[in-house]
Order: structure tokens, then sequence, then C-alpha cells
């Protein structure tokens, strides 16, 4: 079994230390954020093929990574690095600290280890196209040599996403606006292109009809890769969080609204204000991120876990 830690929240940069506990006591407890049900997952060597660690500051992680490595467990690092405005981005690194921390990973544990994530794409007043193709040019040569793939997507305007666009933008005075098809695609080329003169391939995340020349689908939970780090096979099936997704199949340990970067394009957080309390009330010694809501139902075991409604919210 493939773990994402967390496609929903930033495990490494703010709950590190329960990440470790779990791991060392083999297993931990998550909530079906559909059914409400409560699963117990394995996090034993015999039971884990590898981790995906999704992250927009892994400084404070970097302290872990030589112990899972030395307990055996391979891990790639999906690492985001926007160079965002503050009205967009509020409390996330800066990117020279990113940059760095990029670097010193793949220094310690190799080049396929790390992936760039220059996602999600947000078409604004603070950010224009033109501000995308000259930030973009400015990270991808800060990471020539460190990577070898680049994934992007459009901002995903679900009705939480729009919502809190439209709350940041009343509130810190920009406007934004979701671009037309063929203006995203043609984005996605010029972009494809200032990534292949550093050596980086783009990838899109979950939006294929925006595939140009130079460009492929991304698969974020890869199963190719991971057998590349681990040094060994791994099996797994494709089967992302929805229909668009490539990934092959894996078992998040996060929870939704438990990130306080404060990113106002989200889809895993509803509100900041509540991101930021439930952060506070995070206990690392719990078997839980953050305790089942009221009425959870304790499945009966964790058989056909990988079976069960995609862990993917939208609303």
């Amino acid at each position: 079994m493939i773990i994402s830690a967390s496609y929903k929240t930033d495990i490494p940069t703010f709950y590190g230390g329960w990440f470790m506990n779990r791991l060392q006591a083999g297993y931990c407890r998550m909530v079906n954020p559909y059914n409400k049900r409560v699963y117990r997952v394995a996090l034993d060597r015999d039971s884990v093929d590898g981790f995906f660690f999704w992250t927009k500051n892994i400084e404070p992680f970097m302290k872990y990574l030589p112990q899972i490595k030395a307990a055996g467990y391979p891990f790639i690092v999906q690492y985001t690095i926007n160079g965002y405005p503050r009205v967009l981005e509020q409390r996330v690194v800066d990117t020279s600290r990113s940059v760095q921390t990029f670097r010193k990973t793949v220094e310690e544990f190799g080049t396929r280890v790390a992936i760039w994530r220059y996602d999600t794409i947000v078409i604004s007043s603070e950010t224009p196209a033109e501000f995308h193709l000259s930030n973009f040019r400015r990270l991808a040569e800060a990471l020539q040599g460190a990577t070898d793939e680049v994934v992007i997507s459009f901002a995903h305007l679900y009705k939480k996403t729009h919502r809190n666009m439209n709350w940041a933008a009343q509130r810190f005075g920009f406007s934004w606006r979701d671009p037309p098809a063929d203006e995203k695609r043609q984005l996605a080329t010029q972009l494809a292109e200032i990534a292949h003169k550093f050596g980086i391939q783009l990838a899109l995340c979950s939006q294929p009809e925006y595939v140009v020349p130079g460009t492929k689908e991304a698969r974020c939970v890869d199963v190719v890769r991971l057998a590349e780090v681990a040094g060994k096979a791994i099996v797994a099936k494709p089967r992302g969080n929805r229909k668009e997704c490539g990934c092959f199949c894996a078992r998040d340990i996060g929870e939704y609204d438990t990130c306080p970067h404060g990113c106002v394009y989200c889809y895993a957080v509803q509100n900041r204000d509540l991101a930021q309390r439930r952060f506070r009330q995070h206990d690392p010694n719990s078997e839980f991120l953050f305790p089942p809501p009221a009425g959870a139902i304790e499945a009966d075991t964790q058989t056909d876990l990988l079976t069960q409604l995609p862990l993917f919210r939208t609303e």
C-alpha cells in the first residue's frame, strides 16, 4: 500500500511530530469524509510500499527524512513552490528558503525523490499571465538540475474555492478570473518551453484538456518513480481521486481544514480561521490527525480500505 501524506494538508510542515509518532506506533486512524467511517491504516514496514509527501516547506521535516529512509521506507516529495504575493499565500515560506531546502533534499536523497509543483495557477490582477511567465522562469532556473519534472494545474473552482477567492479579492483589493481554455493551453505551452530550457518536463495534474505538445498528464502518485527510488518493483493499480486523475492507488492519511498556510485558492480548506483553529487543537500524540466528528462510525476492519469512496471532497 502506498501512503499519501497528504494532499489534504501539509503534514511535513505542520504535523511531522504526529507522523513520526504514528510511524513508530505502526498505524494511524482516519475518517472517511463521505461516509464518516473510522479506519485503522497500517503504517508498519511490511504494509507500506512507500510514502508520498506533499508540502510547501519541507524544512521542519528534514530531521525526520533520514530516520524514515533508515527504517526502509522509500518516499517521494511533491514540493510546491509558487512564489505568489501574500494576498494569495499568506503564510508560505519565502521561495529562496524553499529552493534551498528542495536542493538540500535532492542532494541528500537523490534527484528522483523531489518533484516541483507550480500549483495552482491563479490568473489575477496580482498574477497575470506575464507574472507567471517571469516568475516560473525564475524558479525553473533556480531549480535547474535539482528536478526533472514540474507539475502544474489551473485553479479548480469548486464552491468553496470560488467563495474564498471572492472573499480575498474583496478583502485585499484585487480581481481574478477563470481564463478560457485556449488561454490556458497557450500559457501551458509557454511554461513548457521555459521548463524545457532548464531540463524540466512539464506535466498537468488532472486536466488532460490542457495537455499540449511538450507537456504530459501528471501522475503525482507515480509507482514507477517510487520503484526507482526503492530499487525494487512496486505493484499498484492506476486509480486516482477523480476521473481525470492519473495517479496510482494510494491511501491518504490527512484531514481537510487543518492546513494553516492560508492559500486562498486551496481546495482542501473551507476557511483559514477554521484551519488555524484546528491546527491549534491538534494533539501530536493522538491516533488521529484530528479527532473524528460526532456520529463517526467505527469500521469493522481495515479490509478493502482501497475500495472505499475516494477521499476527495469538492464542496
